[in-house]
């Protein structure tokens, strides 16, 4: 029977998101979601990768103009890594290392050594605390193609909810009780207000909580705690101070015993502590956060497991966001994921007429399947080759991370280098991050390998003018709070 109705259970961004993507591409379907008043927001996936203005802006096609009023994003340009044994290193966006540019007999990456140079315009702005060039009259080029957002939580499902609402989806706050199937069917959803509802999909965005597809079907659970093992983390907020600056992208600190994040949002600047609880104590945790962080108001402890469920789509139920899986937010992956999965989700019910069948099921899971464990062996080299702290916690991930999937990329990079032949032969062209992510952290991180290059006079002189160049470019480039002054303006018109 085809599907024309859904239930989406849950009303957070993983919620919203589903319920957006579905009734854009499939207008013809009822879609309502319920949503929990007992349950508050999370708030702390509050950065993105430009997976995520991908979706919405080029894929589902909604209007810049009111996103951009109602969320309020600022933008990022990618992570600032305070990781290793540098002193610090960028991960942009843009294409830095897994590309050649003119005049260079190897790829870029070949030429990162003491310092680190910037090999791209998105990295160039980075190191200038710039969002944006400007063209031959002075505006910010604002773009999206290797632009990703900063975006505060709440704000994010307010604009996501009036969205929703506006394409016809239905919006009720309700709690689910008992939920009644029949083998892998999902029959009717019992209310607490006594009420009962039924459709013929159900998607769960219920979170952690995960109401169908763990507690309903007990699913089972891939743990990825023998490979992540932070379980724990400390969120708190503080004011801008007077003239500091917004900064174009995410910074991840070393930590004693995980890692910190700051997310700059226009008015004040979000921190996080991610740590493990088998290395130290909630109390010492905070102690750790407040010293680096004296200025955070006050705190909140968020608890989380690694892993995902082996099936993401049973019968009639498809799980989405949280209840799907978790990682920590170190490469900013919750809301990239989330948006795949509804896409895929959409295209899946498209292809299929509404009718999908069970080999289709069979290969979404795998797919998606692919994807999470694909997170969690990128993280595993950021834990694996972070030498720069020798506390118990970091000695321990040194010596005890597998790498997973990744073992492979990782030996042909201690092989071959920094070689394009990667992404090229073996690193699947679905990989979320691609040879240019690898990259990033293996330089980054300063991971040794076996075809170090010396440039020669020519290289040198090749390199220099690149520099410049992209210097040139960044340094009259636009700060956030000017091009968030320039599209506030009443004259300006989103393309």
């Amino acid at each position: 029977m085809k599907i024309q109705s859904v239930i989406v259970l849950g009303g957070g961004s993983a919620g919203f998101t589903a319920a957006i993507t579905l009734k854009r591409l499939l207008p013809q379907l009822t879609v309502t979601i319920l949503r929990s008043p007992e349950i508050g927001i999370i708030g702390v996936g509050e950065g993105t990768t430009p997976f995520f203005p991908h979706h919405f802006h080029q894929f589902l096609k909604l209007p810049l103009k009111e996103f951009y009023e109602r969320a309020q994003p600022t933008w990022k340009l990618g992570i600032r890594f305070l990781w290793g044994q540098r002193e610090s290193f960028d991960y942009s966006f843009d294409q830095q290392f897994a590309k050649r540019s003119p005049g260079l007999p190897r790829n870029n990456g070949f030429y990162h050594e003491e310092p680190p140079a910037a090999w791209c315009l998105g990295a160039g702005l980075m190191a200038r605390n710039k969002a944006f060039t400007r063209n031959q009259r002075g505006i910010p080029e604002i773009t999206l193609d290797t632009t990703a957002y900063h975006i505060e939580n709440i704000k994010l499902v307010a604009y996501l909810e009036w969205q929703a609402t506006e394409l016809g989806v239905v919006v009720r706050n309700e709690t689910v009780g008992q939920v009644d199937h029949q083998q892998d069917q999902i029959t009717t959803l019992h209310l607490l207000s006594s009420e009962k509802m039924t459709a013929d999909f159900f998607v769960d965005a219920s979170g952690f909580a995960a109401k169908l597809l763990g507690e309903t079907f007990q699913e089972k659970f891939h743990d990825y705690s023998d490979t992540l093992f932070c379980d724990s983390a400390i969120i708190g907020p503080r004011h801008r101070e007077e003239h500091e600056e917004i900064q174009p992208y995410t910074t991840a600190e070393t930590m004693d015993h995980g890692w910190c994040w700051r997310i700059d949002h226009e008015n004040h600047i979000n921190r996080g502590y991610v740590y493990s609880s088998k290395f130290v104590s909630d109390e010492d945790a905070e102690a750790e956060f407040r010293r680096k962080n004296p200025a955070v108001q006050q705190t909140r402890i968020v608890r989380f497991r690694s892993g995902r469920y082996q099936r993401s789509w049973i019968g009639n139920v498809v799980a989405v966001g949280n209840a799907a899986g978790f990682v920590e937010p170190l490469e900013a992956t919750a809301l990239m994921i989330l948006c795949g999965q509804c896409r895929s989700l959409a295209e899946a019910l498209i292809d299929s007429d509404c009718d999908p069948g069970p080999m289709l099921k069979t290969m979404f899971n795998r797919f998606m399947g692919e994807r999470w464990d694909e997170i969690r062996d990128f993280l595993a080299i950021h834990y694996r080759f972070n030498k720069r702290l020798n506390t118990p916690f970091w000695q321990h991930c040194r010596e005890n991370t597998p790498l997973h999937g990744a073992e492979e990329i990782y030996q042909f990079y201690l092989e071959n280098g920094p070689s394009m032949l990667a992404n090229a032969i073996f690193i699947s062209p679905n990989d979320q991050f691609g040879a240019e992510g690898y990259l990033a952290m293996f330089l980054g991180m300063q991971v040794p390998h076996q075809k170090k290059h010396q440039p020669n006079e020519q290289e040198l002189a090749v390199l220099k003018q690149l520099d410049q160049t992209i210097a040139t470019r960044a340094s009259s480039g636009a700060t956030v709070a000017e091009a968030l002054q320039v599209i506030r303006d009443p004259r300006w018109r989103w393309a």
